[in-house]
C-alpha cells in the first residue's frame, strides 16, 4: 500500500490522464470499425487521421509512451493499407 501522499498524486495523475487515454482508445476503435466497413471511404481516412492525432496528443502529454503511440499508429496505417489492397484485388 503506497503512502498517503503517493496515493493522492497517483489519483490526480490518473484523473488527468484518463480522458486523454479514453479519447485515444475510442478514436482507434472507431477507425478500425470504419476500415472494416469500407477502407476506401473518406470516413475511414478521417477516422484514421483523428486516431493518429489523438495518439500523438497522448504521447506528447506523456499519457502513453511515444514508442507505444508510434507502434499503434503504424499498426493502424498497416491495417488500412492491407484492407485497401484486399478490397482492390
Amino acid at each position: 500500500m503506497p503512502a498517503a501522499k503517493a496515493r493522492r498524486v497517483a489519483e490526480r495523475k490518473t484523473e488527468r490522464n484518463r480522458p486523454i487515454r479514453s479519447l485515444a482508445r475510442n478514436r482507434v476503435a472507431a477507425a478500425r470499425d470504419a476500415i472494416d466497413q469500407d477502407p476506401a471511404s473518406e470516413e475511414a481516412q478521417a477516422a484514421v487521421a483523428a486516431a493518429k492525432s489523438a495518439l500523438a496528443i497522448a504521447a506528447s502529454k506523456g499519457v502513453v509512451h511515444k514508442n507505444n503511440a508510434a507502434r499503434r499508429i503504424s499498426r493502424l496505417a498497416r491495417h488500412l493499407n492491407r484492407a485497401r489492397a484486399d478490397q482492390a484485388s
